[in-house]
């Protein structure tokens, strides 16, 4: 699933080439998505111009001109891209929106669990409930993570991929973010100390912002709206390197299962 740093890199990608453009005809190749795919959406799109980007945890929005935001979620397989001279779409395209101004926004999503609806960016149930940025240095610090301590006994891996919590995080990225704090996936949260929320906050901007330096990470078909490959890849520390000696103390990198989802990390450098 694209997390933040490749929802960002895509929003960045579309920056340029989507903002001004006019929505002339929308086509939808499949009746729903993660939500339904119908006329309300093909009335609340055609004829308005995009006239921003921007970006909610894992969710991309694009301004329309009458103030509401047309949402995308990629889910575990979604891409968005523009295409200046799409013609036939492809077997997983199913959102097209052409431009007058010529050019395709092109929606493809073969497994099928993206979303794709028209709502209000400030009103919006989607992420109403949905914790603060990870790069916002006066709602995301150490005090604030040091408060769940009280109020949960989950897993710290657990705590960090709550979007209610921290949105935008994921497993790539809290597993590299663990790593870099020193601290295991599998501890309780009850179980760090203030120390310890403050290494997990640094470390937490310190990913983040390589992670988008580098395009965010492409595991299997990750590509930004213009088609680019992404880089960070080459940079994980643990994520997915089950043997593989760490990069910092050499130790093999070990592999277990956190909340139902795979997590790797360094026996000797995280405790």
């Amino acid at each position: 699933m694209p997390e933040l740093p490749e929802v960002e890199t895509i929003r960045r990608s579309l920056d340029g080439v989507v903002v001004g453009r006019r929505v002339e005809h929308l086509e939808l190749r499949t009746p729903r998505l993660r939500l339904p795919l119908d006329e309300a959406l093909r009335s609340a799109v055609t004829g308005r111009r995009i006239v921003s980007t921007s970006r909610r945890g894992k969710y991309l929005l694009l301004g329309l001109d009458d103030g509401r935001a047309w949402f995308f979620h990629m889910g575990m397989s979604g891409r968005l891209r523009f295409d200046e001279n799409a013609t036939q779409p492809g077997l997983h395209d199913h959102v097209l929106a052409r431009f007058r101004e010529g050019g395709t926004l092109v929606f493809h999503d073969p497994r099928r669990f993206g979303l794709c609806i028209v709502d209000d960016p400030v009103l919006s149930t989607l992420v109403a409930e949905m914790g603060p940025e990870p790069l916002d240095e006066a709602a995301f610090d150490a005090g604030y993570l040091s408060a769940r301590r009280r109020s949960t006994v989950r897993t710290i891996k657990d705590v960090l991929m709550d979007q209610r919590v921290v949105a935008g995080l994921g497993n790539i990225y809290v597993n590299e973010i663990l790593f870099r704090a020193g601290i295991r996936p599998r501890r309780s949260m009850t179980r760090t100390t203030d120390a310890d929320c403050t290494r997990i906050v640094e470390a937490t901007r310190e990913v983040i912002t390589d992670a988008i330096e580098h395009r965010g990470s492409t595991i299997s078909d990750f590509l930004d709206g213009i088609g680019r490959r992404g880089g960070y890849q080459f940079r994980h520390c643990v994520y997915d390197r089950k043997g593989q000696p760490c990069t910092r103390c050499g130790a093999a990198i070990k592999a277990i299962v956190v909340g139902q989802r795979s997590s790797f990390y360094c026996p000797r450098c995280q405790s």
